[in-house]
């Protein structure tokens, strides 16, 4: 039999799938002829197809010896290089096989994988249009340039690829599972989870199907789920780091820190540099009250890939962390580079924690409106326009806090209070149940209490339209557990930013924000996307059925037996060193005197301790309170003689209790809405000789309060009187103020007028309303 004939044999059984009989008769060519191009090229894909690429790699190497200018072999060299990861020697393959023949359409596909990988994907999507014009049906391409396009985050135009891709073939595993990638991109869970679906029907042990899907899972809020996929896809792929990670994060969610961690562990074995996991396994940590660990895995994010920050704010992951641990080098190091490239490069960072820094007004705008723009995606409105007709205004409150939580505990006596006549109150849940005596009692205060926690966003934002809301009051803003995703649908004619996040959520979907004259003046409204809505005297709600149990002794609360004691039950990460000079200056000026702070960890006391002796201020004067439950905290504020504010970042529901305990508080008044509080909170309780203008006239004040004992013991009486006439505790009339201001914006919507900014005006005279109109 002649070589020709042997050769046309052996490519046959090949194309059959007749591998070994194949190969047999390659190397019968081969034994006859040495320089057979065509026998070593084939046997070479054939041996990379059993999987022996480094055989394959040195028979595709001996067919170009043969033939040096074959642009076929050129490219499958590269593909074996490919596959042995060696990127940088596969693209120059490419590069020299299209130098001979730039009409090959794989090739160009084959090249423009390797660039994506290599994080080039604008010259990479530049190839996969190369090869589309030589192939427009190319499969291959169509599902890279999706790739591409993901990345470069033109989503969709990513979505339009993966539909032709789909068009050319229905049952593309691949191509299905792009598009759940793309739709989870634009954060369309529910049509992602569709999508893998249909996919895993097809191929149901597709590991990277399985791995999206879990994404996806965790996404939905279903961890459950998710574990059981990111589990099958490890059985089919055992060492897939990606789904390792995922996996972490799914065991995390259900609070299985320490298998997470194993799962970050062996992850970043496999993949010493896979950002995610490390970025994954800084949340652990930070969820088990592990911060220095926390802050050493995003300090690693930072190093490996300084803008991975730009999407997932690692970089404001790791501020916070240095907050919380008072580590002020780092919390400034990270603060100055977050400004800079917010500022220079548009980095994409939680707002939250921009309001710990003395940041101007306009420049917590811009990030806040720069995170919503890149997490929040823009769906169709969910509401119509259409009027529908009923007999009271359905009001919303919606939170992730309904739990033992400081917004929680100031706003439960308000829904006991609402105008039943007027209002129907409904508490939208999206945290997990936890079985606490707050959660109880919330889902007692309102007429309705639903969890949504379990649901996408767009199907909580269905539901809150099928109920009918009128007014969507959003409890939580940027603070942690929010979904904004959920007003992002626009479900109800009016949505409403109220307590849980003291700033603009820089979106037009919100259409106003609740404050007073104090902590939001009128000349701030350029920087808010809200229409700023004025309550009289406080925008501050007081919970004054909280009980305030038995003082206890010193010794108990670990006190000196005497001694001025001043004290800041603030989160330590309010705690800056500038606060932290004035108060040391205090302590060297009023001898005895001590600081008595509270424990957040181990770490912060220990870095407060050794900056207090940097100070030449003992550690011993700094006393640390311990957790305990909220009538003991009350009563032990009897203990401290004045309490010290903090800034930017004010007392909120803190200064609230030390206030409603009977223990006068000194604050000096921000910039911006967090640093102006506590301010509004004094002037409500009667108190506004309080409030002072800087950190000078802060440290003057407390001073003298500190060395004129009568002068403090005004203050205190003033104090014990005021529960009883004072606006700040006066729940019914704020009751009366909030309904007010609910009654003028349900009153606008009704004219189908835009919304805008007013004052709450109480007219005792005026009439309820009987009967109201529902948009829908």
């Amino acid at each position: 039999m002649d070589l020709q004939t042997l050769c046309n044999q052996a490519a046959a059984c090949h194309q059959q799938g007749q591998l070994a009989q194949a190969e047999r008769l390659y190397l019968q060519v081969l034994q006859a002829d040495r320089r057979n191009f065509f026998a070593y090229h084939m046997l070479g894909i054939l041996r990379s197809q059993q999987g022996r690429h480094g055989e394959a790699l040195e028979l595709i190497g001996a067919a170009l010896k043969v033939s040096p200018s074959s642009p076929e072999a050129i490219s499958n060299y590269g593909n074996v290089l490919t596959i042995l990861g060696r990127d940088q020697d596969a693209l120059a393959a490419f590069d020299r096989a299209l130098t001979i023949g730039p009409q090959y359409a794989e090739t160009l596909t084959n090249r423009s994988n390797i660039l994506l990988k290599l994080k080039r994907p604008q010259e990479a999507l530049a190839g996969y249009h190369a090869a589309l014009r030589i192939k427009p049906n190319l499969l291959e391409a169509l599902v890279g340039s999706t790739n591409a396009l993901r990345q470069l985050k033109r989503f969709d135009e990513a979505l339009e690829n993966c539909d032709k891709a789909i068009l050319i073939k229905p049952d593309s595993v691949e191509a299905l599972n792009n598009r759940g990638a793309v739709l989870s991109a634009l954060r369309r869970f529910d049509e992602a989870r569709a999508c893998y679906d249909k996919a895993l029907a097809m191929r149901p042990n597709s590991a990277s199907v399985l791995v999206n899907r879990g994404s996806t899972l965790l996404a939905l809020k279903q961890p459950q789920e998710a574990l059981a996929n990111l589990e099958k896809a490890l059985s089919i792929e055992p060492n897939d780091p990606e789904a390792l990670s995922n996996r972490g994060i799914a065991l995390s969610q259900l609070r299985r820190f320490d298998e997470a961690l194993a799962s970050y562990a062996k992850s970043l074995a496999i993949d010493p540099g896979l950002v995610e996991a490390l970025s994954n396994r800084g949340h652990t940590l930070r969820d088990m009250h592990r911060p220095y660990e926390a802050l050493a895995s995003y300090e690693e994010v930072l190093a490996i890939d300084p803008n991975y920050g730009k999407a997932l704010a690692t970089l404001s992951d790791a501020a916070n962390a240095a907050l919380n641990l008072c580590d002020w080098p780092r919390a400034e190091k990270f603060g100055k580079e977050i400004k800079l490239r917010v500022a220079k490069y548009g980095l994409i960072v939680a707002p939250l924690v921009t309001l710990f820094y003395d940041w101007d007004p306009k420049s917590q705008a811009k990030c806040a409106e720069a995170y919503i723009r890149e997490m929040v995606a823009a769906p169709q409105p969910i509401w119509n326009g259409t009027i529908r007709r009923h007999g009271k205004i359905r009001i919303a409150y919606m939170s992730s806090d309904f739990r033992p939580h400081p917004i929680t505990s100031v706003v439960a006596e308000l829904f006991e209070l609402h105008d039943r006549s007027r209002f129907e109150i409904l508490g939208i849940s999206l945290g997990e149940e936890d079985g606490s005596e707050m959660k109880a009692r919330i889902a007692q205060s309102v007429d309705r209490f639903v969890d949504v926690h379990s649901l996408s966003d767009r199907s909580a934002a269905e539901l809150l339209h099928k109920l009918e809301v009128d007014i969507l009051v959003d409890l939580n803003g940027h603070t942690r557990g929010a979904r904004p995703e959920i007003l992002s649908h626009r479900a109800v004619p009016v949505q409403v930013n109220y307590m849980g996040y003291p700033g603009t959520l820089g979106a037009d979907f919100i259409d106003y924000i609740i404050a007073d004259g104090t902590v939001l003046p009128l000349d701030l409204q350029p920087f808010y996307r809200e229409k700023i809505v004025h309550l009289p005297d406080t925008f501050w709600v007081c919970d004054t059925k909280r009980t305030i149990g038995k003082v206890p002794s010193r010794v108990e609360a670990r006190l000196p037996a005497r001694g001025f004691v001043f004290c800041c039950f603030n989160n330590n990460r309010k705690i800056t060193r500038e606060m932290f000079d004035v108060w040391m200056q205090l302590l060297v000026a009023v001898p005895d005197s001590v600081l008595w702070l509270k424990k957040s960890s181990d770490a912060a006391v220990a870095n407060l301790q050794r900056e207090a002796e940097a100070r030449q201020v003992s550690a011993s004067r700094l006393v640390f309170a311990e957790d305990v439950p909220t009538d003991v905290h009350l009563a032990r504020h009897g203990l401290a003689d004045l309490f010290l504010d903090t800034l930017p970042y004010n007392a909120h529901a803190t200064a609230c209790d030390a206030l409603w305990a009977g223990l006068p508080v000194i604050t000096s008044l921000g910039q911006s809405f967090p640093g102006r509080v506590a301010a509004s909170q004094l002037r409500a309780a009667g108190l506004p000789e309080l409030v002072t203008r800087n950190l000078e006239e802060y440290e003057a004040l407390a001073l003298r309060l500190a060395q004129d004992p009568p002068l403090l013991a005004s203050y205190k009486a003033r104090l014990s009187r005021r529960p009883l006439t004072a606006a700040l505790f006066d729940s019914d009339l704020f009751r009366q103020n909030i309904e007010a201001a609910y009654l003028q914006m349900w009153a606008i919507a009704q004219r189908g007028e835009a919304a805008r900014g007013f004052t709450v005006k109480i007219n005792p005279n005026e009439e309820p309303l009987q009967t109201f109109t529902h948009v829908s």
